[in-house]
């Protein structure tokens, strides 16, 4: 099943893919968020679609989609978990997951026009597969993680470099900046990705590749992430983990490359959907 969420930013109502067409699933009365997932809302979600197939409401396919997760609790971050984006930033290949958050407010659709942040200068791609999870996990064993796991997305866990690296070392500061998180088109799933550990991801600036990789060169795989994080505090039912990017970011090119107003960027990821979004300066509003 591929979950959706489509209207007007902070209106959106929710949705499902069948076959090729979108279709409206507001009548089910419930948000895609953690309350849903919790109380078996996947399950429950199917039954109303087979039940009501023929009288759900198609919705067009230009109408904008949001992110396919209502505000969750927390996103978190995996860093430099591919072995050769470690090596162009200069970085050592991390013997334990590098972990960190970005913040929730940074959440917006797929589409959604990405802001360069005020006195930015160093502003990155980074094309990820992100592990949304489905019910409550703490302390729990990798044999036994994927029993937690709802789905996944495709995320662009944009970065300012300078932020990140420049002003104290906390990356969060530049992980978290507003539209810094395009998630979606959907979430799938994952009874629909025969093996998450093995999908190509690729990002194009301007229609030039930038990033082409595979899951499969992971370091810390899908269901480690699961169990470590969950060591260390718990996950709650739509909590995202973004797995890390491969090499191919600006800041790793010679020069560096960032992101200016007008460029252009899409992406995408095997059985996940793409995303394009236009870059913008801040502005005042």
């Amino acid at each position: 099943m591929k979950l959706i969420r489509f209207g007007s930013v902070g209106q959106e109502k929710t949705g499902v893919i069948i076959g090729e067409d979108y279709y409206d699933t507001s009548s089910f009365g419930e948000d895609y968020n953690e309350a849903f997932l919790q109380n078996d809302g996947l399950n429950r979600l199917q039954k109303f679609v087979d039940a009501n197939k023929g009288s759900l409401p198609k919705i067009s396919k230009d109408v904008r989609l949001g992110s396919p997760l209502a505000r969750p609790s927390k996103i978190i971050c995996i860093g430099l978990n591919y072995a050769d984006h470690a090596k162009e930033t200069g970085a050592a290949t991390p013997k334990e997951p590098i972990v960190f958050f970005k913040s929730t407010t940074a959440l917006i659709g797929p589409n959604d026009d990405v802001v360069i942040p005020k006195n930015s200068t160093k502003t990155d791609w980074e094309v990820e597969l992100a592990v949304v999870i489905g019910k409550k996990a703490t302390y729990v064993v990798e044999s036994e993680a994927m029993d937690y796991v709802a789905g996944y997305c495709l995320h662009n866990d944009l970065s300012e470099r300078e932020f990140q690296l420049e002003r104290g070392g906390q990356w969060v500061k530049g992980k978290s900046c507003d539209t810094f998180a395009p998630l979606g088109p959907f979430l799938v799933t994952k009874d629909e990705i025969a093996e998450v550990n093995n999908l190509r991801l690729w990002l194009t600036l301007n229609g030039q590749t930038m990033q082409d990789g595979t899951t499969a060169n992971l370091i810390f795989n899908v269901p480690f992430l699961v169990s470590y994080l969950s060591q260390f505090m718990t996950l709650l039912p739509g909590d995202v983990i973004s797995t890390g990017t491969p090499a191919g970011v600006g800041l790793g090119m010679k020069p560096a490359v960032y992101l200016k107003a007008g460029d252009v960027v899409e992406l995408g990821i095997d059985g996940l959907g793409t995303q394009k979004q236009n870059v913008k300066n801040w502005a005042k509003g």
